[in-house]
């Protein structure tokens, strides 16, 4: 049976907004970016562009300047707190550019065949595909395993291993979430994109001219990667839970919902310290989420790769414009 073409662009954004945390950094960056919709949104420190591909071959472009959390609340400045401002500002920003790129590419996908204009994407449809990711999140990484390990070894209440084995129950739950994503033949092209992101990045780092050729040279596994981030947000939930004195279903489940922005900010600090102490003990936790990004980046096409670099040179041009000026260190 054929999938009709509105639920399936609405399933599209329903899974990728649900992998918006793996496919961005969450960090405030010389330069970064996110994979969307056959498309890729690049930023610089005040601006930021999303480029999409239309099946014409067309590439199409948004940019807007964009100023930093730290410098417009002083508080994200300090450690804890800059790790929920900067990661709220990229799921907020990341939740922008889909949009975007979902609109682009639901015109298209819904553009009648005697090329009459396509209605609009339906408001309410869009906006329940970005509330139900945050439910789905709560459910699953939540209150599945929180639910299960009760269930399966209530003798373990009140006992530090409780927490463990939760955590190993969501980490499953995570894997088996990319290994199904895996298995989609849109999510390819998602992961392809994210790897011409990361591709393009490592060109711009590295000091060379941001081309085709150069960034195709560049691995696809990228150390600020969100994929790295989520899997240390879970190793440092698995310790944060263990100190909790609560036993009944309902205060675990409410306070580990609490707890979230403290774990955010401590897993902030630790990808922060462990970026710049390579050889640190620590910095062997971002190692499963590289190991990872074989699942959640594909090598690109030349025609991808064109397009992340259309996204950052749009970023930077806007960036310029500002008085900006980005300098490798």
């Amino acid at each position: 049976m054929r999938v009709p073409v509105s639920l399936r662009s609405f399933l599209r954004v329903l899974a990728h907004v649900q992998m918006l945390p793996a496919l961005e950094s969450g960090e405030e960056t010389l330069v970064g970016g996110q994979a969307v919709m056959e498309g890729v949104m690049m930023r610089a420190p005040h601006s930021y562009c999303v480029a999409v591909r239309k099946p014409d071959g067309e590439i199409v472009t948004e940019e807007m300047p964009l100023a930093r959390m730290s410098e417009k609340y002083r508080i994200y400045r300090y450690p804890l707190f800059r790790g929920i401002g900067a990661l709220y500002q990229a799921m907020k920003l990341g939740v922008k550019a889909l949009q975007f790129s979902a609109n682009v590419a639901l015109e298209e996908e819904a553009r009648p065949a005697s090329g009459q204009a396509a209605k609009e994407p339906s408001k309410w449809g869009m906006a329940l595909s970005l509330l139900f990711p945050l439910a789905f999140f709560i459910f699953m990484y939540k209150f599945v395993p929180l639910y299960a390990v009760k269930k399966l070894y209530p003798a373990l209440v009140g006992h530090p291993a409780f927490a463990l084995v939760e955590g190993v129950f969501r980490i499953l739950i995570f894997l088996g979430f990319l290994y199904l994503m895996s298995r989609w033949k849109d999510m390819r092209r998602v992961w392809e994109y994210h790897g011409a992101e990361h591709k393009v990045v490592f060109n711009f780092e590295s000091g060379q001219p941001v081309t085709v050729e150069n960034a195709q040279r560049f691995t696809t596994f990228h150390p600020r990667c969100g994929t790295s981030f989520l899997l240390v947000v879970m190793v440092i939930s698995m310790v944060v839970y263990t100190v909790l004195p609560f036993h009944t279903f309902l205060a675990m489940f409410l306070s580990r919902i609490a707890l979230l922005p403290l774990i955010v900010g401590l897993s902030f600090e630790l990808i922060r310290y462990a970026a710049r102490k390579r050889g640190s003990v620590l910095a062997l936790l971002t190692a499963p989420g590289l190991w990872l990004q074989r699942i959640t980046t594909k090598p690109p096409a030349d025609d991808q790769t064109a397009v992340a670099i259309r996204a950052l040179d749009g970023a930077m041009a806007l960036e310029a414009s500002q008085g900006g000026e980005l300098v490798i260190a």
